[in-house]
């Protein structure tokens, strides 16, 4: 099938992915908030999620998911032009979580920086690296989904701390021979205007939406659940609609789809909506939570192997975030 619009010379080379030892059950949640594993499970589906060890930072994770990326690519740090991290929870406001990771995998040859979409990160990053790799001055990219979101949740509200986990995903990208595009259409979405139903309060009560700073939460993650739902699936349906139509393609012609993990009922409900298949939905929630930008490349990295993907094989990648943001791609393994 042709491809349309195609970005010339972008391909996946490697995935790589880090996800911290600690395992918090449900079981152990219900000791530490209002909750039970029924509630959690019922409502978005998750079992379980990975939390970081004290002191182990969002450049840890990030830096781990790197090395194993670049040894599946057989590449070693100085090969690397190019580090861009995904991430809502950097480790300072700078050095960037990309200078850090920088240092740690002593990839000295490479520039790096920081990019902020939210849950919808890693696939506003492809499509930045894809112009990079146009330019034909970066060979070898490494694209990072990095998330540390346990360091901002509040742990007494059980709206929020039962959805979110610690981990990172890698992709190793860099140019086709042939010159053809691995990454074959995408969309990216925003609405400033909806910003106030998912947000961080780190405590700057001057800057949040305008409200009077009383009737502010308490600092941590802040969430209006029923309006992210209805968000996040018309705005990715729409564009996972849009994409597959300017790839040419229908969801018969996809391998299988890889929706932001946020949660199991918005994964279903889009997933109902754009009438795919439940053998081609991937899903991890259960496993990891809301890992926010590392959603996409850890599952990424799982699939490939679960199915397998092959040579050829069209994946949809579809996310929605905080800001408001959202976005699309399909890609071609």
């Amino acid at each position: 099938m042709e491809k349309v619009n195609a970005v010339p010379g972008m391909q996946i080379a490697s995935t790589g992915i880090y996800l911290p030892k600690k395992v918090l059950a449900n079981d152990e949640l219900e000791k530490m908030v209002d909750t039970s594993d029924e509630w959690i499970t019922t409502r978005t589906g998750i079992k379980e999620r990975r939390i970081s060890a004290p002191g182990e930072l969002t450049a840890d994770l990030g830096a781990e998911a790197a090395k194993m990326a670049m040894k599946n690519a057989e590449l070693s740090p100085k090969d690397i032009d190019l580090i861009l991290v995904a991430t809502i929870s950097p480790d300072a406001i700078f050095p960037s979580v990309a200078c850090s990771i920088q240092q740690r995998i002593a990839a000295t040859h490479a520039c790096a920086m920081d990019l902020q979409a939210a849950c919808t990160g890693f696939i506003y990053g492809l499509v930045m690296v894809s112009g990079f790799i146009a330019t034909g001055k970066y060979k070898n990219i490494l694209l990072i989904g990095a998330e540390r979101i346990s360091a901002y949740i509040d742990w007494s509200d059980r709206n929020t701390c039962v959805l979110f986990g610690d981990g990172a995903g890698a992709v190793i990208i860099r140019p086709t021979e042939d010159k053809r595009s691995n990454l074959i259409a995408h969309h990216l979405g925003a609405d400033g205007r909806a910003g106030d139903v998912l947000y961080l309060n780190n405590g700057r009560k001057d800057v949040y939406f305008g409200c009077d700073v009383e009737t502010l939460p308490r600092e941590g993650m802040v969430m209006s659940g029923q309006e992210v739902f209805k968000k996040a699936v018309i705005a990715m349906y729409h564009s996972a609609t849009r994409t597959m139509k300017e790839a040419g393609c229908t969801v018969d012609d996809i391998k299988c789809v890889i929706s932001h993990q946020a949660n199991i009922r918005i994964i279903n409900a889009l997933s109902d909506r754009l009438k795919v298949p439940k053998e081609k939905r991937f899903i991890n929630v259960q496993r990891y939570g809301n890992i926010s930008a590392a959603c996409i490349p850890v599952a990424l990295h799982e699939a490939k192997d679960y199915y397998p993907l092959e040579r050829g094989d069209k994946i949809l990648l579809v996310a929605f975030g905080g800001g408001l943001t959202w976005g699309s791609a399909i890609i071609e393994w």
